[in-house]
């Protein structure tokens, strides 16, 4: 645990407990949370003794049974086909149980950088390896890098998509290309969809799992924390392999037992209204990304800022010789903002940060990137 990088998150939340009136761009939450129904279900449900008792270690019928509709709708996932679903306590606990049930100690799972660092920080924990394969310079998947990389040990791909930290999102063909070399090969191909929901533009998000074939070595992993505003509710799900079926469920009940029964009541009637809860915030989230990008470019030629066209993230490069950390702590206390730095997610060639606008609403968005744009700008000149 030692050797284990620090959650980053947790490192820039203290810091910015030090500097009161902090606008932070850090944390990858959304300013608005679960639908009114969600919290009439959880009203309605805590007279039940049921509610307060252990259920089924995969999730509650209801709910797993909703959550099959919705991968069939919206993912063309059929369950059906050989797969099987749980519900986790979030998408981080999801990955979890997909590294314990596929890896053994020393095996390497490979991630493409940028990665999120939990995803790091869980494949060490597993006393495993992990793979570091660059993207290219608008951090699009390199198929014939991820290629290279497999070796007698390599266990899994992971993709994250849209993502966490560029705001990348992967197109249909690489997916496609990253999936039939896991099943060429005869290793897993993880998929990260978390995101699924904030793409803008003209990009649309594919999900690996529909691909014919797919649900012998894919597990796809989902979340409500980001579309519904669950983020301290804990609810994820994921679809896996049914041969991995007791393995998962050997990992769920050591960590979990049972999801959390309110927060499964709250996450079906949240399916139950559905994406329409999304879609407003989404379009919001949509001009933001405009605010947002359109003074990002205004630091030219001081950084660089590569499309981001998913997620709520933009992953700043800036041309300085200052430890991106260094600089991160300088930001907060000299100038109120706070951005994560890159070396987290891998980005160890130069001076890196994600900016996270999600919890940002009109009236504080142009503040908190002005902050960011003039900090930066006195901080590098």
């Amino acid at each position: 645990m030692d050797a284990i990088q620090a959650p980053i998150i947790q490192v820039i939340s203290q810091i910015i407990r030090q500097a009161p009136g902090t606008i932070s761009l850090g944390q990858g939450v959304v300013h608005y949370g679960p639908p009114q129904a969600a919290l009439d279900a959880v009203r309605d449900a805590l007279g039940d003794p049921g509610t307060h008792e252990y259920q089924n270690g995969a999730g509650i019928e209801p709910l797993i049974a909703a959550l099959g509709a919705k991968l069939q709708e919206e993912n063309g996932i059929d369950v059906a086909r050989g797969s099987r679903v749980m519900v986790t306590a979030g998408a981080n606990m999801a990955f979890m149980h997909a590294v314990f049930a596929v890896t053994q100690p020393g095996d390497e799972i490979i991630l493409p950088v940028p990665f999120y660092f939990n995803h790091e920080m869980a494949i060490e924990m597993a006393a495993c390896k992990t793979v570091r394969v660059p993207t290219d310079e608008h951090y699009q998947l390199r198929i014939d890098a991820l290629r290279a990389a497999i070796t007698p040990r390599t266990r899994a791909i992971l993709t994250i998509t849209p993502n966490n930290p560029s705001g990348a999102v992967f197109s249909e063909p690489s997916l496609r290309a990253v999936n039939a070399l896991c099943a060429e090969r005869g290793i897993y191909h993880i998929a990260d969809e978390v995101y699924e929901y904030f793409t803008y533009g003209s990009a649309r998000h594919f999900s690996a799992g529909s691909i014919p074939g797919a649900e012998a070595h894919t597990i796809s992993m989902y979340s409500l924390s980001k579309a519904y505003g669950f983020a301290g509710w804990r609810v994820g799900y994921m679809v896996y392999p049914e041969h991995l079926a007791s393995a998962m469920i050997k990992s769920q009940d050591t960590i979990l037992v049972c999801p959390p029964v309110i927060s499964q009541i709250a996450a079906l009637a949240a399916l139950e209204v559905g994406r329409a809860h999304c879609e407003p915030y989404v379009r919001e989230l949509a001009a933001i990304r405009t605010i947002v990008m359109g003074a990002l470019s205004r630091l030219a030629p001081l950084a660089e800022v590569p499309a981001a066209d998913g997620a709520f993230y933009v992953l700043l490069k800036v041309h300085t010789r200052q430890p991106p950390l260094a600089l991160a702590e300088r930001l907060i206390c000299d100038h109120k903002v706070a951005v994560v730095p890159g070396p987290a997610f891998g980005m160890t060639d130069g001076c890196y940060f994600r900016v996270a606008y999600g919890a940002l609403q009109k009236e504080t968005v142009a503040e908190g990137i002005g902050r960011l744009v003039s900090g930066l700008r006195t901080l590098c000149a």
